[in-house]
């Protein structure tokens, strides 16, 4: 969000229990306490009050994204986007003056498997812009002009986007590992299909999407949570329980051998690559200690792989790597990039890091520095209001609580180098990777065949 309101750092550290018994005496971080309950047309509501600064954030939540959208790409993000163009009683220029007025704005965003709607006003603002909230809910009309006009800057920008190798390779890299299934719908959708929807199929996948039983609400802030029930009780009283459509059931694909997607960018002086593989869904019980690894091998300025390609050789200004995770599967990748004529040099370099984390693995004084590392980042994620509503709406998709938490700093203490070599070998591929270079096939298609199977594409044609 752009808005004052919104930039205001909201520091509000929530710390709980003493001190250990270990001899670095460290203070234990709890998530604080909050309260759902589900209304009786089957909304779920979050409330976590905090009173150290007068703002309240609220976050809406629709278990509805890109995994929705079918054949038609872009469906999701679209219908999102239009939620603000009007509603039975509020205009565009209404809605957008009313948050403006008190210094804030609406966040819409389409992800892979939800859609979200969030705002941060003032605590004694909030009655003012929840009519407004109510109806983009519930009675958005999604008027035809306004839609056409998204839908063809939404064109401009997919346009745009493959001029940046960087900003689409996860849409290829998604796409070539999942193909088509629903994890491999690119959220924006692509230029064919964003041409093909029209208004009514806006308004179908709002109805059948944007239910009661299909949302979550996460309110955090400063106020009361029994004033806050009896608000959104009543805010939502006359919206009828209804039957959302089923959300699919996505499974990760076998892949069976090592391919490369090579894109062909001509006019590129550089080569973008990712290299992986399947990743692990968010609620997956090992996922602290997978980021503890990660962190080793490219989750940090200070990574094996940051080392190797960037200051150890000069072949890159960065290299990392990370598990992006959904509700049942998710990717694994190491990505960099490089000059053209240095591509399979940098590329062969990353797989030797890879391989060396398998190889030697981690000794203790590696794992004590990314324990450390890793518990130094997190407390502060959770200092704002805007992230402790979004991570307790999102608990609802992918299935975990917060004991994420509150063990979190146990589950980092109690990894051994024994333990991390377990979790190497069961988390971190090293087989059947999976290869997606943007850059100049030309000088690129002969070598990268030692890699695997090639597929060719052209980064002008549509679609990943």
């Amino acid at each position: 969000m752009k808005s004052i309101v919104i930039k205001i750092l909201c520091l509000i550290v929530f710390i709980a229990g003493g001190f250990t018994n270990s001899s670095a005496q460290a203070i234990r971080f709890k998530f604080p306490e909050y309260k759902k309950l589900k209304l009786s047309n089957g909304i779920t509501l979050y409330l976590l009050e905090n009173k150290k600064v007068p703002l309240i954030t609220v976050s809406a939540l629709i278990k509805a994204g890109a995994i929705n959208d079918g054949t038609m790409n872009g469906l999701s993000y679209l219908t999102n986007e239009a939620l603000s163009f009007g509603t039975k009683s509020f205009s565009k220029s209404d809605i957008e003056n009313s948050f403006e007025s008190i210094g804030s704005s609406l966040d819409l965003r389409g992800d892979l498997e939800f859609s979200t709607l969030r705002f941060t006003v003032l605590n004694s603002k909030i009655e003012s812009v929840l009519p407004i909230f109510k109806e983009i809910l519930t009675v958005s009309t999604f008027p035809k002009e306004e839609v056409e006009k998204r839908k063809q800057r939404l064109l401009v920008e997919l346009k745009q986007q493959k001029q940046r190798p960087n900003a689409v390779i996860g849409f290829y890299f998604n796409k070539f590992i999942y193909g088509d299934g629903e994890y491999g719908n690119p959220i924006m959708g692509t230029a064919e299909t964003i041409e093909k929807i029209d208004g009514a199929q806006v308004k179908d996948f709002y109805s059948n999407y944007y239910v009661p039983s299909n949302l979550v609400i996460a309110v955090s802030g400063d106020f009361k949570t029994e004033d806050m029930v009896k608000k959104f009780s009543d805010l939502f009283s006359d919206w009828s329980n209804q039957t959302s459509t089923a959300r699919p059931v996505v499974n990760a694909p076998e892949l069976t051998k090592s391919r490369v997607l090579l894109v062909n960018k001509e006019d590129a002086n550089e080569t973008i690559f990712n290299i992986g593989g399947i990743g692990i869904p968010m609620n997956n019980p090992d996922y602290t200690a997978i980021q503890v690894v990660n962190t080793v091998l490219g989750g940090r300025f200070t990574s094996w792989l940051n080392d190797e390609l960037r200051v150890n050789s000069g072949l890159t200004y960065g290299a990392r790597s990370s598990f992006r995770s959904y509700s049942n599967a998710g990717l694994f990748s190491i990505s960099s990039f490089t000059q053209t004529k240095t591509t399979f040099e940098a590329i062969d370099l990353a797989l030797k890091v890879l391989d060396r984390l398998h190889s030697e693995g981690i000794d203790e004084k590696t794992l004590n520095s990314a324990k450390n590392y890793i518990k130094g980042q997190f407390p502060p994620r959770f200092e704002t209001n805007s992230y402790l509503a979004s991570f307790l709406s999102e608990m609802e998709v992918y299935g975990y609580d917060e004991s994420y938490v509150n063990q979190f700093e146990n589950r980092v203490d109690k990894l051994t180098v024994e333990k991390v070599k377990e979790i190497i070998s069961k988390y971190f591929p090293k087989d059947k990777l999976q290869f997606v270079l943007i850059g100049r096939a030309s000088e690129l298609r002969e070598e990268v065949k030692k890699y695997g199977e090639v597929t060719e594409k052209e980064i002008k044609a549509d679609g990943y």
